[in-house]
């Protein structure tokens, strides 16, 4: 189809040279209803960071004109993937506490191991998750974890855009959660309008109520997200529900974190007849962040995906970290959504192709709050695009291309990555980190890392 896409946000200068083209790709885009629309033969055209038209044809500007000029025969043009709730320090802890139950996973590895990390540690990992995520098609992360100035840093450098939050527990005292709204205000606007920040309690269980609603009160201050693990699995729900009569979805409504803008991830533990009234009536807009594959290795239920959807609540991807998914893959999270979801609801009809296109471009973005700038190839909106090239003798013969994105490519059918027009993986070449150096680094440091002599644990995990 040819349909051009839906308009984005206003207020373009009059044309310049182009900062850079993109001809000959079959663009993904929206229509005014948010619907899929595929422009073949398109040419993408960016200035100044932002996208300035998509069109079927010839380009609007000659690509001599431009700074930049990308041949994107074969290929389809998508909005770069959100990864919306991932720990990107942890690609250090990856592989190391397989085939465990959660509460094994936290107190007799993860927590003890944690409790030996360093900035440069932290620092080196989130590089190297930046590094997999720009070859996965990512271009913009919600990252939640500790020494976040380091994470920024990394941010920086790859070039990628990110929803960045300094995770704290109630166990810190009232620090933590100065210290979460230091970073928040310290790092808001940095790497040249990249960073977004938010405040991050860990999660209802290690944050005392007192402290969420603290959390809501400087939210609403300074107009920031909240990003908070919630509901994780049913046995939080049933032992939320056991000593404080609440799930941990009323617990944050009471606490007034449902006033504000919040983003919960996982929550595959929802009483749903329980909690969609109360998400339903939030103030704020809240979002949740699914991430399949780890629930499938801890043998967990699956975000209600469905019932979220039909109650208005925007369900982004995500991966979690590395040390419990293995993989910070948004594109597997996408193909897992849809098929973990007709699983469940036993309907093969349910999730659709374009549906988990859908999740994986404007839902996403919506989720972690970027909803107006990402998401989608339209004017207006930040030139975040990856290529991905189906020329593949697994992709081949298309006869529905949502279908082959979605069910037949992988991640590393990604040839080319963007962000606010800067290249930053051409031809699946990284262009703005160097993984052997950073993987020598980090190796380096791991005996240290994951030395559990000491007996200690950050925190204690209790469900």
């Amino acid at each position: 189809m040819t349909t051009p896409p839906a308009p984005g946000p206003a207020g373009l200068r009059t044309p310049g040279p182009a900062d850079l083209v993109v001809t000959g790709c079959t663009a993904l885009t929206h229509d005014a209803r948010g619907e899929i629309v595929f422009v073949d033969d398109a040419t993408i055209v960016v200035r100044e960071g932002r996208i300035a038209s998509v069109t079927a044809g010839a380009p609007e500007d000659p690509p001599a004109n431009a700074a930049e000029h990308l041949d994107g025969r074969g290929t389809v043009a998508l909005p770069g993937l959100v990864n919306c709730h991932t720990h990107t320090p942890m690609v250090a802890l990856r592989g190391l506490a397989e085939d465990l139950s959660a509460h094994s996973w936290f107190n007799d590895w993860i927590w003890p191991v944690e409790s030996n990390l360093t900035e440069r540690i932290v620092g080196l990992g989130a590089r190297l998750a930046c590094a997999e995520m720009i070859r996965g098609g990512v271009t913009t992360f919600a990252d939640h974890y500790f020494a976040m100035d380091e994470v920024a840093a990394a941010t920086a450098e790859s070039g990628l855009r990110a929803v960045l939050g300094q995770a704290y527990f109630s166990s810190q005292g009232p620090e933590g959660r100065a210290a979460s709204l230091d970073f928040a205000l310290r790092q808001r606007g940095a790497a040249d309008g990249r960073i977004t920040t938010c405040l991050a309690p860990h999660a209802p269980y290690t944050v005392d109520e007192s402290d969420l609603a603290a959390t809501a009160e400087l939210a609403r201050d300074h107009g920031l997200l909240v990003h908070i693990h919630a509901a994780e699995n049913r046995e939080q729900t049933a032992n939320s529900l056991a000593r404080h009569g609440r799930t941990p979805i009323e617990i944050l409504e009471r606490a007034g974190l449902l006033d504000v803008d919040v983003l919960l991830a996982h929550t595959t533990g929802l009483d749903t007849a329980r909690d969609l009234p109360v998400l339903r009536r939030a103030a704020g807009r809240a979002a949740v962040a699914s991430a399949p594959r780890g629930y499938l290795k801890f043998g967990w239920d699956t975000t209600p995906v469905r019932a979220l959807r039909e109650a208005g609540v925007p369900v982004g991807l995500a991966t979690d970290g590395a040390a419990s998914n293995n993989t910070l893959d948004v594109w597997e999270s996408m193909a897992l959504t849809a098929l973990v979801q007709k699983y469940v609801e036993r309907d093969p009809t349910w999730l659709t192709a374009r549906q988990a296109l859908d999740h994986a471009t404007l839902q996403s973005a919506r989720a972690v709050g970027l909803g107006d700038e990402i998401g989608s190839l339209a004017p207006g909106r930040r030139a975040d695009l990856v290529l991905v090239d189906v020329t593949g003798p697994h992709t081949q013969p298309v006869h529905d291309l949502a279908a082959t994105l979605v069910h037949s490519a992988r991640s590393a059918d990604v040839r080319t990555t963007i962000v606010a027009g800067r290249v930053l993986m051409r031809d699946r070449a990284l262009l703005t980190l160097d993984v052997p150096e950073i993987v020598a680094e980090l190796n380096a440091l791991l005996p240290d890392l994951v030395d559990r002599s000491h007996g200690k644990r950050i925190q204690e995990y209790e469900g």
